[in-house]
């Protein structure tokens, strides 16, 4: 088998991505990029990616350099076994290294890592968690990813309504939270008010960049009363020496960080100088199902938590299912419960919440999840 083309498709969404105005729910991002990778039997396979969709592109349709290290990611594979997926992913990393190694690149070439094991499932007629090890479960329990709502009011409806879908676990984010102290702990609490004692509450509060160490100790201390489950990417993420001092003051709420970190390199360093409980890779930024193996390996071996951050389309979800799949231990699955059209339409057959509160993983070949390149031509503004 042989990969044929490389294709980049930029959608875009009929609304703007903005926060809430009251309780109802945003519509998520504006645009998003969907890579096809087509081969010379037939098979196709498929990712999407968390990046800036527009630039990526240009990565995937770069011309070829000359020198080895400043190619289009196209111009790299094509030809190529899908199946070498290792060397493939060394093989593009190296060709990127002197306009990526992070960043958009490494975002392209966790996208194609994740098609070349959609692939191999595909060739094989089975399901990717067979190709990473084999699944510990068939479920994983699910939580509600959302944005923070402007009023206490507001979040007491918006917990509420994710109550009722039969979610046992809601993470809320960004939207108003940062600016005022007592406003935060009381979204918080209306929050916690709605969902009771047995409904996991996980809090994102965005980049502190504004902030101190301290005042995430502060925060922390605060929220303590609510139990929240585990606070989120609460400081600019190079800030590692800051992770540390939090953790060090011996809070007692759970420390998560690292859906900007990419590759095991990366992720060792957040772990160690850090001291972080859990470690949340995104499959499409920190390297694929290549890099998300050793990522688990450096996890295990210091002891801390892996929840995968996944926030797109369910092509996202399902690869975040078969990792959570074969983890010794998953906490949650991530789920975007936005009812983007962009997102949503483009899936044949999405991922479903079982009425307990988990999510099935796929089982069919590959990532399990059929595209419907009608909708996606429907949504494209860019092809590469």
């Amino acid at each position: 088998m042989k990969i044929t083309q490389v294709e980049a498709f930029v959608l875009e969404s009929p609304y703007e991505n903005q926060p809430p105005t009251g309780a109802d729910e945003a519509h998520g991002v504006k645009h998003c990029l969907l890579l096809k990778v087509t081969t010379d039997e037939g098979l196709v396979g498929w990712s999407d990616v968390e990046t800036a969709p527009h630039i990526a592109a240009s990565v995937v349709d770069a011309p070829p350099s000359g020198v080895g290290m400043f190619e289009g990611l196209r111009s790299l594979v094509v030809g190529e076994d899908p199946f070498e997926v290792e060397r493939l992913w060394d093989k593009v990393y190296r060709g990127t290294s002197y306009f990526g190694r992070r960043g958009v690149a490494m975002q392209v070439l966790s996208g194609f890592d994740i098609a070349c094991h959609d692939l191999m499932g595909k060739a094989i007629g089975r399901p990717v968690h067979k190709l990473l090890g084999g699944a510990r479960r068939n479920r994983v329990r699910a939580y509600a990813s959302t944005l923070f709502r402007s009023t206490p009011d507001a979040m007491r409806r918006a917990a509420a309504f994710y109550r009722a879908r039969g979610f046992t676990a809601v993470k809320f984010g960004w939207g108003v939270f940062g600016r005022d102290r007592r406003q935060d702990v009381a979204l918080v609490a209306a929050a916690r008010e709605v969902l009771g004692p047995d409904i996991a509450l996980l809090v994102d509060p965005g980049w502190m960049v504004d902030r101190s160490a301290q005042d995430a100790i502060e925060l922390c201390r605060a929220l303590e009363p609510y139990d929240i489950f585990w606070l989120e990417d609460f400081l600019h993420p190079e800030c590692l020496e800051g992770y540390a001092k939090v953790k060090a003051a011996g809070v007692r709420t759970r420390l998560a960080a690292g859906e900007q970190e990419a590759t095991a390199w990366g992720f060792r360093e957040l772990i160690r100088r850090g001291g972080i409980d859990v470690v949340q890779p995104d499959l499409t930024r920190c390297g694929g199902f290549t890099q998300a193996r050793r990522i688990a390996w450096e996890a295990e071996h210091a002891g801390v938590d892996v929840c995968p951050h996944a926030w797109l389309t369910d092509l996202l979800t399902a690869a975040s299912l078969h990792f959570n799949a074969v983890l010794p231990r998953a906490l949650f699955l991530e789920y975007n419960v936005c009812e983007n059209p962009m997102l949503r339409e483009v899936i044949r057959n999405p991922v479903t919440l079982d009425p307990d509160g988990f999510i099935p993983v796929p089982q069919g070949p590959g990532l399990g999840i059929e595209i419907d390149e009608t909708a996606v031509r429907r949504f494209c503004v860019h092809h590469a």
